[in-house]
């Protein structure tokens, strides 16, 4: 087994477990340290057993790559497939029905991994197509876009698309709804991408009624298909926990019905948003729905099963699931003026 995929496979379980970060970025980080050797001195560290002599390799990450050199899997990987357990059973229905993810991140913002790296493991999954959603550059704190950052992304994207297919990568962004309901980025480069999905990230606490005017306004523009974790809430994890953003849901939830923007249920543990009230809403004023990972690592990737189970649970078809789609039937949907009703 090749030492860099069994560290990047080590990486992916522990991600998928909710491991700790640190923990996990240990073996992202000898990965990289491996990928950077040249063959021949891949080869001595081999033949002197050395690798703990390479800065940023400790005793546990030298041991998985040794055992992978020697042509065995790591009894290290072979233990956390082991102990995997299934994500969202309750789900497993919507899950199945899934044929892509339409909010992820990338190294290019705030993930942690090249953009190879995460639509490589969405093939893996099982995705016909997968769209990569990086931050806008108001939010810097997550090392957001610019246009220029993000045309180039475009053109890295073409590339992948071109070694990829037939699966094919979604050009996109996770455009911040500013404070007035206008969004984070040029009109024509939106108009570009082929899925924009909207989010609420600063003044959180505003009033409902400058919140839900702030949202309505952004569900309108046209090149909108997602409105993103649509409460901001947080329900557990690092982040510590924080409230629901207040707006008034019938509102925001039959713009999105009239507008043709797909609410999404966003899978993070942390957030769980919308809550089951606000999915029960939604479904009652006939909105689609978006099930996605907001994915910031590849591991994330396989959460989607946690919020096919909420959905589930709240009695949403595959039918509104907007990701259930073939590519042409997304993107068809996606285009401005066949979403109004």
């Amino acid at each position: 087994m090749d030492p860099v995929y069994a560290l990047r496979e080590v990486a992916y379980w522990l991600e998928r477990s909710r491991a700790e970060t640190h923990r996990v970025k240990a073996y992202r980080r000898a990965a990289d340290i491996v990928a950077d050797l040249t063959e021949l001195q891949r080869a001595g560290h081999a033949r002197a057993n050395s690798w703990t002599n390479l800065p940023g390799i400790g005793p546990k990450t030298a041991k998985v790559i040794s055992e992978a050199v020697g042509g065995e899997e790591p009894a290290y990987l072979t233990e956390l497939k082991a102990a995997a357990k299934t994500i969202g059973a309750g789900g497993r229905e919507l899950r199945e029905a899934l044929r892509g993810d339409l909010h992820t991140h990338s190294d290019w913002s705030d993930g942690g991994s090249p953009i190879d790296e995460m639509m490589r493991r969405a093939v893996e999954l099982g995705h016909d197509y997968c769209a990569l959603t990086d931050h806008s550059p108001r939010l810097t704190v997550a090392n957001g876009l610019s246009p220029e950052r993000l045309r180039k992304q475009l053109d890295v994207v073409a590339e992948l698309n071109a070694e990829l297919a037939p699966f094919r990568i979604l050009t996109g962004i996770e455009v911040d709804i500013l404070d007035n309901g206008k969004l984070d980025q040029d009109e024509d480069l939106l108009a570009e991408l082929d899925i924009v999905v909207a989010s609420v990230h600063s003044n959180l606490r505003a009033d409902s009624a400058t919140m839900t005017r702030r949202m309505v306004y952004a569900i309108a523009n046209p090149h909108v298909d997602v409105l993103g974790h649509c409460t901001g809430r947080l329900v557990e994890g690092g982040r510590g926990t924080r409230p629901e953003s207040k707006f008034d849901a019938a509102i925001v939830f039959e713009a999105c019905r009239r507008f043709g923007t797909a609410v999404e249920i966003n899978s993070r543990p942390e957030r769980q948003d919308p809550p089951e009230r606000l999915i029960d809403l939604a479904l009652e004023t006939g909105c689609f729905f978006s099930i996605d990972t907001d994915a910031h690592a590849p591991g994330q990737l396989d959460w989607q099963g946690y919020g096919c189970e909420r959905a589930q649970a709240c009695g949403v078809e595959a039918d509104r699931v907007i990701n259930t789609w073939p590519v042409e039937q997304l993107l068809e949907w996606c285009a401005p003026a066949s979403r109004q009703q």
